[in-house]
């Protein structure tokens, strides 16, 4: 089967999470985050779950686990701690709870990126990965970036991504 008949056998509506991480932002001034709940609810899904977590390890692991566990998302879409600051730690948290990592999303993004903002875009550390049968997406935190993500390259191959993902 090709990549056309997957699409249009792979699933419509999704029910996604989003993370926000940040150490200073509240979930009301969120920018990224809301934006992609209004996206995501644009492309038909479903948000089960929007928080704005702080830039901690641990609580970045325990949180994707528990998040997985108590609302089984399809997708989670993670937003911010992406840079290399150190303080930056969601990558350090996520990867090694991956079962498989999308490699090619990180390289897609900078590049997109690099056509935006020219040799910034080698500051982002953006990546993709399953965890649990779930499709989790760390982008970067500002608002452009995330809009480049998600149109990009997230909403328009998720229920495709979703579908292999949940193969049996």
């Amino acid at each position: 089967m090709g990549t056309e008949e997957h699409r249009a056998t792979a699933p419509k509506r999704l029910d996604i999470g989003i993370l926000s991480i940040s150490t200073t932002r509240t979930l009301a001034e969120d920018k990224s985050g809301h934006w992609i709940h209004r996206q995501a609810q644009k492309e038909g899904h479903q948000v089960v779950y929007h928080q704005v977590i702080p830039d901690d390890a641990r609580i970045i692991s325990t949180t994707i686990s528990d998040v997985i566990r108590e609302h089984h998302p399809h997708a989670l879409l993670l937003t911010g701690g992406t840079g290399a600051s150190p303080q930056d730690v969601t990558i350090e948290a996520v990867r090694p709870l991956f079962s498989k990592e999308l490699s090619a999303f990180g390289v897609l993004f900078a590049q997109l990126s690099f056509e935006e903002i020219d040799a910034a875009a080698l500051l982002s550390r953006a990546t993709a990965g399953v965890i649990d049968n779930v499709a989790v997406f760390c982008m970067p935190g500002s608002l452009n970036a995330c809009k480049l993500a998600c149109k990009a390259l997230i909403f328009p191959e998720l229920g495709h991504l979703i579908r292999h993902i949940q193969e049996r």
